[in-house]
């Protein structure tokens, strides 16, 4: 049985502001871009990945959540206490450079980690942690 990732979610706030992010930003691919029941899913992904899709929507993508878990959906997401993702990426340094430059918010600046990747943090514009791994080099 073979089993493979096919899409992941981030919660966003702002779908323009996240797409001027994950698009302008990162160099992601908008995919597909869908209202429903007032609500709205965009999906973006790496040119270089073309079965997986990051799905960016709303806090609470339940058009029958209650007011008070919309709240407190959307006030866990400020606190940035929901998961991001982390991003596999060639040259740690060159991309911590480029989201630096556009504006990122950083988060910890590249380093070399103990259990052998470099990384740097960022958080998107919704407050999602992102990172981006680069495996060490022999």
């Amino acid at each position: 049985m073979d089993i493979t990732l096919s899409q992941c979610f981030i919660a966003v706030h702002d779908h323009d502001q996240a797409l001027a992010f994950y698009r302008d930003v990162l160099g992601l691919e908008v995919r597909n871009d869908v209202g429903f029941e007032g609500m709205r899913w965009v999906t973006v992904g790496s040119p270089a990945q073309p079965d997986v899709h990051i799905v960016l929507e709303p806090p609470l993508a339940d058009p029958g959540a209650s007011a008070a878990d919309q709240q407190a959906m959307a006030e866990l997401l400020a606190k940035g206490l929901l998961r991001g993702v982390i991003f596999a990426v060639d040259d740690c340094d060159a991309t911590f450079e480029r989201i630096r430059a556009a504006g990122g918010d950083v988060l910890q600046e590249p380093i070399d980690q103990p259990y052998g990747v470099r990384d740097c943090a960022f958080r998107d514009p919704s407050g999602n942690q992102l990172r981006f791994s680069q495996r060490k080099r022999a």
